[in-house]
This record gives C-alpha cells, structure tokens and sequence, in this order.
C-alpha cells in the first residue's frame, strides 16, 4: 500500500452560473438535473432515447427551467464546462471523446455527490464504501444492520437503489453511510475518499463495457484510492489483495483481509463456528475477539459468510463493539432471491438465487448444497461454463436447461460431467419455468436442494431477474399444492 498526499475532502465547486450538463435521463439524472439547477447551474440535460417516458421526465425538468435534448446523446453542447454522467454511459461514448478534447471534466452521480458532502455547514457522514463483482447489496446492507445496531444514523445507499445525492443533500444528517458502489460508478468518481472500503471479490463481468478485465479491475480497485482507516480484501481472491497493494491511502492506513478459515493477524475469520476479529483488537498477534456465530448468518452459506465478515470487518473499522456485529447480523434478512429457501416439498429443499446472473454468483450458490438439482440457463452475455461446470460436477444429481443460451451450458456438462441427467427444454416462454420445476422435481431425491441458479441473465424470458424468481417460486408452490 503506498501512501500519498490525498486528503478526505476534494476541493469546493462552485456551480452558480455554471453551465453543467448532465448525461443522461432516468435514476441518477434526474435527481443530478435538479440539485445542479437548485445550487445555481445552468443546466442541459441530453438523453440517448426519445421515449415516452424520457419525454415526461423532460416536460418535469424544462418546467423547472432546464434544457433537455432527447435523442442527442453524442453531442457536447457549446459552453459545457462540466459533465455530470449517468454511471452506465460507457467511457468510449462520442460526447465524452469531445470533453477530452475540449478539456472538460467529467463527473458521476457519486462524484457529485462526494464534493457536495459537507456543503452549507451539514456534517459531512464517512463513507464505508463496498464493490466486488458479487455480494455486494447483500454485504452493504448487512452493515447498515450493523451499523445501526450499534446505535449509528446510517442508510445503505448508491448502487441500491437509494439515491446517495438525497443522502447527502436531505434533511437527515447521517453519522455514517454504507456505499454500494459499481465499476461504472467508480469510473467516473475520480475524487472519492472513503473512510474504509472493500473489493469483496473480482471474476469478468461487464468487459463490454470497460474493454478488458484490466480495466474493470482498476475501476475496482479505485474504492481503495484515499482510504483513511482500512482497506479490506478478500484473502481468498489474491486480485483483491493485489488492488490493496496498489492503493495509494493515507498514512497510517491497514490493509484486513477476510476469510472462511482461521485468521491470521490482522484478519477477520472463522473458528469452530465462530466468526472472530484478529484486526481490531490489542495484541493481534496473541488475541481474537468473537463477533458472531456462523448461525447468525441469514443464510449461513460460504460467500454469504464472507459477506458478513467483509461488513464486520468496515464495521469494525469504524469503531463499532463486537455485540453490534452479533446484533446486526441476527437482524439482517435479505433480498428475495438471493439463496432464499422457498418451500421443501417431499423432503427436498427448493432454493431460489434467481440473482446469481453470472457465473461468480453462480460458482458460490453451486458451493452451499451438497446434493443439486441445477436449474439454469438465460442469457450467458458472452460467459463460459466449463470452469463452472468443473467445480461442481461432484455435486450435481441432475440439471435442467431453459433459455436462449442453455446450449452452452449443455456443452459444458457433456464436456466435464457426461454421466449427470440433463432437461433441454427447447422454449423461453415464461411458463418453462412451471416445467423445469416439474422436471427438477422428477430428477430429485430426498435430501437434495433443487436450485435456481441460472448463470446468465434473465431478459430472453422474463423482465428481470425478480420475474425470474417469482416465477420459479410459484412454480414450487404448485407442486406442494
């Protein structure tokens, strides 16, 4: 870990009579369109689409005195001397080519948000910031219930769907926030400084979009840059310790890693069941504090219990007592389709992790049961399965295909488990899901888990991957019916 001259706080912008122009409709634009425009802007927004619900959100906007222009996203309008982008917008884009050249900075919703921390007086709450490739809604809001165990004004913001500029420029003034942050997000956020952040782990996603696995690992690897207190990685993923390494953080700060073994100094990690803190505590070298037990983890699978170790772990940094660790976790329930038991029918468990939308997620839900019933498939965005397939061949009692790409799921399994039972059900109607189950049922066992896990993306079949779940779900009631 270097350590250079950053500081917490980015330098003051002043925005009356700027003219600021903000990319991109939808979540984050729209509210960005607004405070820009309330701190003084002049503000235009441009937007891709021409839709009908761009042309609302335009109407909303030019009634308060923006300018909108819909279906002109590529265009840098004359004056611009800020752009403000919506996080998904990629770096290659035409607009932001013209603000390199005109030497024009360009901003995120979480960058913005980071320099208007503080503003008129407010307190300005830390950030404890967490990003990985998988985990990281789960993880951001296990601390949240950590951090409010411990008697802490905090929220889980950013990349959930709570806006972190509300946070920062709403009427609650937080002790403390628990950031989900995307490479996207990142990307543009070149001034952020966290209190303490996490990288939970690294596996290629979104390559389309940053151009190579190197990119999107740096864009990573920037939640780390001006950390104050800790850097936390995932002692099972060496990438993440490598970004650690790399980080440039202020003086004095550590790097704690977490893992589902024995910790060594200065970890967080699991004994006999126990969750416990060799980092946080006088004498790491010959003391451990317990923090939990692995029953307090909902559910107590592996990659959910280094979610919680990583959200002690920023808790812990923080300053937050061992009961509020215990507390927080035995509070916490998460999201609907995240490894969630839906029913046991005739002795066997049906689980619903319709959110493991890529081969990482879909790596750690193989890795909680023992005895599986695969149901998978969907769009692969350019994915591969035969390391997935390798892994969990020995625990597969059979697999069932829908989806638009589940033809190289079927390859894989020839490849590397040829002796396990597949289903290829040729359709991506939305009713397949009723007939995937019913065949998962036929191909289990008492004992088993039939698992929703599909490894790729919904949108062939269903609107998302919440459809994808619920539809599943139903399903499963209709057997026990």
């Amino acid at each position: 870990m270097g350590s250079g001259q950053v500081t917490s706080s980015s330098v003051p912008f002043d925005f009356q009579g700027k003219h600021v122009t903000v990319a991109g409709l939808g979540v984050s634009g729209v509210p960005a369109a607004k405070v820009l425009h309330g701190l003084g802007a002049r503000v235009t927004v441009v937007n891709d689409g021409d839709d009908e619900r761009a042309r609302a959100q335009a109407a909303e906007l030019e009634a308060l005195g923006v300018t909108v222009r819909l279906g002109d996203g590529d265009t840098l309008p004359d004056g611009t001397e800020l752009i403000v982008t919506a996080p998904g917008w990629k770096p290659a884009k035409p607009l932001f080519t013209a603000a390199g050249e005109a030497g024009v900075p360009v901003w995120g919703d979480v960058e913005l948000a980071w320099r208007l921390r503080g503003r008129d007086g407010r307190k300005a709450a830390p950030w404890l910031a967490v990003t990985g490739t998988n985990g990281k809604t789960t993880t951001v809001q296990m601390l949240a219930s950590i951090l409010k165990a411990a008697g802490l004004r905090t929220a889980a913001v950013g990349n959930i769907g709570v806006s972190l500029l509300d946070a920062v420029t709403g009427e609650t003034e937080y002790d403390v926030l628990a950031v989900e942050l995307s490479s996207y997000q990142l990307h543009w956020a070149p001034s952020l400084r966290a209190h303490s952040a996490t990288v939970l782990n690294l596996a290629p996603d979104h390559l389309d979009w940053h151009g190579s696995m190197e990119a999107y690992a740096a864009d990573k690897g920037r939640v780390y840059e001006g950390n104050t207190v800790a850097c936390v990685y995932n002692v099972a993923d060496k990438a993440t310790e490598g970004l650690v390494r790399e980080a440039d953080v202020e003086e004095g700060c550590r790097a704690v890693g977490f893992t589902l073994g024995t910790p060594a100094p200065g970890q967080l990690g699991v004994v006999e069941g126990i969750l416990v803190d060799r980092a946080f505590v006088e004498d790491r070298q010959k003391n451990a504090q317990e923090l939990a037990e692995v029953s307090d983890v909902n559910p107590p699978a592996p990659h959910n219990i280094a979610n919680a170790l990583a959200a002690a772990a920023l808790a812990r940094a923080f300053g937050v007592p061992a009961a509020a660790v215990r507390d927080g976790l035995r509070a916490f329930t998460p999201d609907a389709h995240r490894i969630a038991h839906v029913a046991d029918v005739d002795g066997v468990a049906y689980v619903d992790d319709s959110k493991a939308t890529n081969t990482h997620a879909t790596e750690a839900s193989l890795a909680a049961y023992e005895s599986i019933v695969w149901i998978a498939g969907g769009l692969a965005k350019g994915a591969t399965f035969d390391e997935l397939v390798t892994g969990a061949a020995k625990r597969l009692r059979g697999a069932v295909l829908i989806g638009a790409d589940r033809a190289l799921i079927r390859e894989a399994l020839a490849r590397h488990a040829p002796e396990v039972p597949v289903v290829d059900l040729d359709r991506t109607d939305t009713g397949a899901m009723l007939q995937a189950v019913q065949e998962a049922q036929r191909l289990a066992r008492p004992g088993d888990t039939v698992l929703l896990a599909p490894a790729c993306a919904s949108m062939d079949m269903f609107t998302n991957y919440n459809k994808r779940g619920d539809a599943f779900a139903e399903a499963v009631r209709e057997l026990g019916a």
